[in-house]
C-alpha cells in the first residue's frame, strides 16, 4: 500500500506495493514538486528517507528501472507504504532530508555516526579572558574557534597558545580565589593575572595576538610581534624583546611544519574509500592555511554503495550542524554539487565551493587524503577481521549454533564495602558499545557483600528488560566464580528469561592474564582456554572494560560521598550552608583552596565558622 502528504492517495491492498496498475495510480498523485519521500515497511519502520526535485519523477523512477542491483531491488521487495513532504524548494528538502535520516535512522540511508559534537577552542569574555577547551552548546559568551576535526588537535593548539601567549587556562572560581601563582605561571605558560602580575591592557594585547593565530593570520602576527620586539629593544626592554623573538622563533618552526602540503585559505579536503562492506571518510581540516588536524570517519552504509555516494551523503550530514568552509575539495564527484553549495553556503553564510578534480596542490592534498583514508580503511577491515576470528572462536569455545550477537558482563567495584558499584558493558560484532553500558549503585546491602550485590544489580537489568521488552544479551559474563554466577542463575530463573549463556570468568591461581578459567554452569564444567586463545582474549577484553568502568564509578561516587562528608562533619555547617559554598566556589576543589577571607564572604558563613571550615580541611 502507498499514501501521499499531503493529498494522500486511498491505501493499495496487500503488505506491499500492489499491482503495476495501482503504483501507475499512486505515481500520478503524487506532485510535481520539490520535497522528501520516505518508504516504510509493513511493520512502519522507515526503510529510505530520500530528498526530490521532482517528488512524481523520483519515486517513479524505482519502479520504471530495467534492473535494479541487490540492494534497490531488497529495498522495493519490502516497501509497503510510501510518505512525502511537499517543500517549497529543493534545498529545504536536503535539510529536512537530513534531519529525517538522523532521528529516523533508516536502515538503508547511508549514515554519519558521529554523536559527539565536535570540539572548538573558547576565548571567554572576561576582564582576563580565559582560553580553554570545549565541547557542545556555544552559548557561553566570548569567542569559538572552530570546529576542529578532533579533541587532539585542539590539545595541541592550546598547548601552543599558553606557550606563545601565556593566557591563563583556570575556572572562574579557581581564578577568583587564588592568593598566589599557581605552577602553570612557574613554567612560564600563564601570566598570573589571578594576583596581579599583569594589567589588563597587557593581558588584552596577549588575547589580541592570540586571536590572529586562531584565525590563520600568522603573517600579520609576527609582523606584529616583530614591531613590539623592536619597539622594546629600544626602549633598553631587553628581556621583553628577548621574549617576544622567542615568540617568533617558536610560530616560524610552527608555520614551517603546518605549511608542508597545506592549502590557501579555508578549506576541508575529503577523500573516501570503500572496501569489504565498510567506508571510510578522511577529513583534512585547514584554516587560514594552517593544518588544524585530521579525522578519519567509519559511516554505515548498505552493501555496494560507492565512494561518491557516500560522500554525498556525508556532505549534508556533516556540515549541516557546523559551519563549512569556503573550499571543499573531494576525492569523488557527488551528485548535485550547485545544490549542495548553495545549502551548505546559506547554512554558513558565505560562499561554499564543492570541487572534485582538482590540480596542482590541490591534487596533492586529495592524493594526500586518500592515502590516509586507504591506511585508516586497511586497520579498521584489519580489526574487523581479527575481531570475527575471535566471536567465530568464542562460538565454538561455548559450542554454541552460531556466533553471538550481544555480549554482557558484570563487575563489581567497592573499598571496603564503601560506596559498591556495579557495572555492565555491551559488545556488539564491531566492539564496544558504550552508548548502551550502565551503572548500577548499589545500596541496602552489608557492605562487601558482593553475592548481594551482583544480584541486586542483575536484578535491576533484567527485570526491566523484561518489563520493558529491551534486548537480551547472547552470553552473559559475570567476573567471579561459581559463588557470582548462582546469583546470576538465581536472577535469570525468577524473571523465567531463558536463552541466555552464562559464563563466570575467575582469575587463576598466580592473577596472572591468560590464566583465567571459564565455570559454565549449563555444562557444570571448567575450561582453561589458555593465553593464545582467541575466545579468552575477547572475554579478556570484554572482562577489563567491565573492571575499567566499574572502578570509575566506584571512584567518583566514593570520592563524591567523602568530600560531602567531610563538609557535613564540620560543626555548624548544615545543608543550606554546605551549598552555598559548593556554588560560590564552583565544587571541592575551590572550597578547599579557598583562604579564610574568601569563606567568609559566602551568605551564612562568619568569620568564625570560616576558620573552622578551613582548619577542618586541612587537619
Amino acid at each position: 500500500m502507498a499514501t501521499a502528504e499531503p493529498g494522500a492517495a486511498p491505501p493499495l491492498p496487500g503488505e506491499r506495493l500492489g499491482t503495476r496498475d495501482e503504483i501507475a495510480a499512486f505515481l500520478r498523485t503524487l506532485p510535481n514538486k520539490p520535497g522528501v519521500y520516505r518508504m516504510l515497511g509493513a511493520g512502519g519502520d522507515v526503510l529510505y528517507v530520500g530528498k526530490a526535485g521532482s517528488l512524481r519523477r523520483r519515486v517513479g523512477s524505482y519502479f520504471s528501472r530495467p534492473r535494479l542491483d541487490p540492494r534497490l531491488a531488497s529495498m522495493i521487495g519490502q516497501i509497503a507504504r510510501i510518505e512525502v513532504t511537499v517543500t517549497r524548494t529543493e534545498g529545504e528538502a536536503l535539510l529536512l532530508e537530513n534531519q529525517l535520516i538522523k532521528s529516523l535512522k533508516p536502515r538503508y540511508n547511508i549514515q554519519l555516526r558521529d554523536d559527539k559534537s565536535h570540539p572548538y577552542i573558547h576565548l571567554t569574555g572576561d576582564a582576563f579572558p580565559r582560553i580553554g577547551f570545549h565541547r557542545g552548546a556555544r552559548s557561553g559568551g566570548g569567542r569559538y574557534f572552530g570546529p576542529y576535526p578532533s579533541a587532539g588537535a585542539v590539545r595541541e593548539a592550546l598547548d601552543l597558545l599558553h606557550k606563545l601567549f601565556r593566557l591563563r587556562n583556570c575556572h572562574d572560581s579557581v581564578f577568583r580565589n587564588r592568593t598566589r601563582p599557581c605552577l602553570q605561571y612557574q613554567i612560564k605558560r600563564c601570566t598570573a593575572p589571578c594576583v596581579g602580575y599583569i594589567d589588563q591592557a597587557d593581558y588584552a594585547r596577549s588575547v589580541e595576538l592570540a586571536t590572529l593565530f586562531l584565525e590563520g593570520r600568522s603573517a600579520e602576527l609576527i609582523d606584529s610581534l616583530v614591531t613590539q620586539m623592536e619597539a622594546a629593544s629600544a626602549g633598553l626592554e631587553f628581556e621583553q624583546a628577548a621574549r617576544l623573538r622567542d615568540q617568533i622563533a617558536l610560530l616560524n618552526r610552527i608555520q614551517a611544519r603546518h605549511y608542508v602540503n597545506a592549502a590557501s585559505g579555508d578549506a576541508d579536503v575529503l577523500a573516501c574509500r570503500v572496501e569489504q562492506g565498510l567506508a571510510c571518510v578522511y577529513l583534512m581540516t585547514f584554516r587560514g592555511g594552517v593544518n588544524q588536524g585530521s579525522r578519519a570517519y567509519f559511516p554505515t552504509l548498505p552493501a555496494s554503495a560507492e565512494p561518491g555516494e557516500v560522500l554525498s551523503a556525508f556532505l549534508p550530514q556533516y556540515y549541516l550542524e557546523r559551519s563549512a568552509p569556503a573550499e571543499i575539495l573531494l576525492s569523488h564527484g557527488v551528485d548535485e554539487p550547485t545544490l549542495l553549495s548553495l545549502v551548505l553556503g546559506e547554512a554558513a553564510g558565505r560562499k561554499v565551493g564543492i570541487k572534485a578534480n582538482v590540480r596542482g596542490e590541490r591534487a596533492r592534498l586529495v592524493e594526500l587524503a586518500d592515502a590516509n583514508a586507504q591506511q585508516a580503511l586497511a586497520m579498521r577491515v584489519a580489526s574487523r577481521s581479527n575481531q570475527q576470528q575471535r566471536w567465530q572462536a568464542l562460538a565454538e569455545l561455548l559450542e554454541l549454533d552460531e556466533p553471538p550477537t550481544r555480549l554482557e558482563c558484570f563487575d563489581i567495584s567497592h573499598t571496603l564495602g564503601e560506596a559498591t558499584v556495579a557495572s555492565c558493558v555491551v559488545f556488539g560484532p564491531e566492539g564496544p558499545q558504550s552508548a548502551l553500558y550502565r551503572r548500577y549503585n548499589i545500596t541496602g546491602i552489608e557492605p562487601g557483600d558482593d553475592y548481594a550485590a551482583m544480584h541486586q544489580a542483575l536484578s535491576r537489568r533484567f527485570r526491566r528488560a523484561v518489563e520493558e521488552g529491551g534486548e537480551l544479551p547472547d552470553v552473559l559474563f559475570i567476573d567471579g566464580g561459581k559463588g557470582q554466577v548462582s546469583q546470576a542463575q538465581a536472577v535469570l530463573t525468577e524473571l523465567g528469561i531463558q536463552g541466555v549463556h552464562l559464563v563466570g570468568v575467575a582469575k587463576g591461581v598466580a592473577r596472572k592474564a591468560g590464566d583465567e578459567t571459564l565455570w559454565l554452569p549449563e555444562s557444570d564444567s571448567e575450561i582453561c582456554p589458555g593465553a593464545a586463545s582467541p575466545a579468552l582474549q575477547l572475554i579478556q577484553q570484554i572482562r577489563d572494560e567491565a573492571h575499567r568502568f566499574a572502578i570509575t564509578g566506584h571512584r567518583g561516587r566514593r570520592e563524591k560521598a567523602r568530600n560531602v562528608s567531610r563538609l557535613e562533619d564540620i560543626p555548624g555547617v548544615g545543608p543550606r550552608r554546605r551549598s552555598a559554598l559548593l556554588k560560590q566556589f564552583g565544587g571541592w576543589q575551590g572550597i578547599a583552596a579557598a583562604g579564610i577571607e574568601e569563606l567568609a564572604q559566602v551568605r551564612g558563613i562568619s568569620r568564625e565558622l570560616a576558620e573552622r571550615i578551613y582548619a577542618s580541611l586541612r587537619d
